[in-house]
């Protein structure tokens, strides 16, 4: 019984006897991929001069956002295929489930600060160094990063001491199934947590959705360059806010539909979490950043 009260089963294996060393494999083929490739952009903007910008910045602390995302989650994944019992503590479940959502809230932030960095850039270049100074872009950083966590560890402090009356997850990390282990969910915490939706999430992209279409709108009344330019710069952003958006968006549905979803299908959805960006990312802003791009071709060049 004192085992129940502390730890948690994690049940959202699919054949885990007959598939464990190929789970294991492709996880940790994927967790290796994840960090080489984002540590060799983060790398290449820490080194190169002409990357200290801004922009180069967010996307540094964007990829580095991915690699403790997937820390978070992958190194637990691989210890739960190789043993026995897929457990984990509460406390620990909760810690997991803190930073992932904080992490995920942490990527909204940065896509805004990039947002508005392309605003100003854009729309108003001659204000630029005085408005996107380090001192600025050290703030979004730091808010990116404080913010979510604060909020969210007030959310787990709140959590931490509400009676259980389920041991069990049907996944294979702690994400939002957390929820359904309380006995009772009062109104309170429902409250901070929409609270903590709209605030971290809903008001970010709408405030993107705002800056982008001031910046579209100054794109189509200026020259061909200045359009080129700016979808240059904004289309990888844009496409990894709606990638984001969507996969958080998954899992909310997810957990709400839980009972209705096939578990080989809830395996696959819980894992778009956190595969889809920190692999999309990298790849989006490699290839489709100009100068990210000619430095990694170089990169590769001199190591071949």
């Amino acid at each position: 019984m004192e085992l129940n009260m502390t730890y948690l089963i994690l049940d959202g294996n699919v054949e885990l006897q007959k598939y464990r060393y190929l789970y294991f494999t492709v996880v940790f083929v994927v967790y290796i991929l994840i960090i080489c490739s984002n540590s060799t952009i983060v790398y290449l903007i820490w080194k190169h001069q002409d990357l200290h910008e801004p922009m180069y910045i967010f996307i540094a602390a964007l990829l580095l956002n991915s690699v403790l995302l997937s820390t978070n989650i992958y190194p637990k994944l691989l210890i739960d295929f190789l043993s026995e019992k897929q457990i984990i503590s509460f406390s620990a479940c909760l810690f997991q489930f803190v930073t992932l959502y904080a992490l995920i809230d942490s990527e909204f932030l940065l896509l805004a600060a990039m947002a508005y960095d392309r605003y100003v850039a854009i729309c108003k270049p001659l204000q630029y160094p005085t408005m996107m100074t380090r001192r600025t872009v050290c703030i979004f950083l730091t808010l990116a990063w404080l913010l979510p966590a604060c909020q969210f560890v007030g959310l787990a402090s709140i959590r931490a001491n509400q009676k259980l009356c389920s041991f069990t997850l049907t996944v294979i990390f702690c994400n939002n199934s957390i929820y359904k282990l309380f006995c009772v969910t009062s109104a309170a915490v429902s409250f901070y947590g929409v609270f903590i939706l709209l605030n971290l999430v809903a008001c970010p992209v709408l405030f993107i959705l705002f800056t982008y279409a001031r910046i579209l709108k100054i794109c189509y009344q200026s020259c061909g360059e200045v359009r080129r330019k700016a979808a240059q710069t904004c289309l990888p952003h844009l496409l990894v806010l709606i990638n984001t958006f969507f996969l958080v968006t998954f899992d909310v549905i997810t957990v709400r539909l839980e009972s209705d979803i096939p578990k080989i299908v809830r395996l696959i959805l819980t894992l778009q979490l956190i595969l889809y960006n920190p692999l999309f990312n990298p790849i989006m802003y490699g290839l489709k950043m100009k100068e990210i791009s000619k430095h990694l071709k170089k990169l590769f060049t001199y190591y071949t």
